[in-house]
């Protein structure tokens, strides 16, 4: 089921909307649900094949992904310190890369959070989870997440509704970037045969000398 939460966004377009929210919802439970790409798929689907539904597209990404950071906060804070005596969360709350990321955002502030937001890879949730862990004013959270995140919304949703309304451009320019890419490596592969031939015979004749 999460594995093809994408294809089932595409499937259903016109309550794409409400699946992506749900999604980005689950995702602050730690479900491999990854935002990013319902980012993408919301930005696309406005940008191609329902443009009228644009404002229920980025609002359902912005909301679902602040709301989502809320619960990861609370996850970190209600739940986190009494499953970590199993090792899998014991690991998450004593493992280094916790410990970097509260470091992190005790530099920075709101820096973080905002820079945070354009970290994939579990990072959010680590940093959202950490500020719950410590409990972090959960209303000055809230606050500087909310710009952070409206921020990050709009400008990523931006970015993927340009690339989205340019799609077939796109395709062309990644065609002609691979075979480009293509004809360096052979080149390239060409060139390193030669240089050895021409150098083991170099080596032969000077032997034979």
């Amino acid at each position: 089921m999460i594995d093809n939460w994408p294809a089932l966004i595409q499937l259903h377009a016109d309550h794409a909307h409400w699946l992506i929210f749900f999604g980005a919802l689950l995702a602050g439970l730690n479900i491999p649900v990854s935002i990013d790409l319902l980012m993408i798929l919301g930005a696309t689907l406005a940008a191609t094949v329902i443009p009228s539904h644009l404002p229920h597209l980025f609002l359902a990404i912005f909301l679902g992904c602040l709301l989502s950071a809320w619960i990861s906060y609370w996850f970190g804070r209600l739940l986190l310190p009494h499953l970590a005596k199993w090792p899998f969360f014991a690991k998450l709350v004593q493992g280094k890369r916790m410990a970097r990321v509260k470091n992190f955002y005790e530099k920075r502030g709101f820096l973080a959070l905002l820079f945070g937001r354009f970290v994939p890879f579990g990072v959010r949730n680590l940093l959202f989870m950490s500020k719950g862990l410590s409990k972090t004013s959960f209303f000055k959270f809230a606050l500087r997440d909310s710009f952070a995140c409206f921020f990050w919304s709009l400008s990523c949703f931006s970015l993927y509704y340009t690339l989205g309304k340019n799609f077939d451009r796109l395709v062309h320019g990644v065609k002609l970037a691979n075979i480009l890419i293509f004809f360096a490596f052979g080149v390239t592969v060409i060139g390193i045969i030669w240089y050895k031939k021409r150098k083991n015979t170099k080596e032969e004749n000077v032997q034979s000398i």
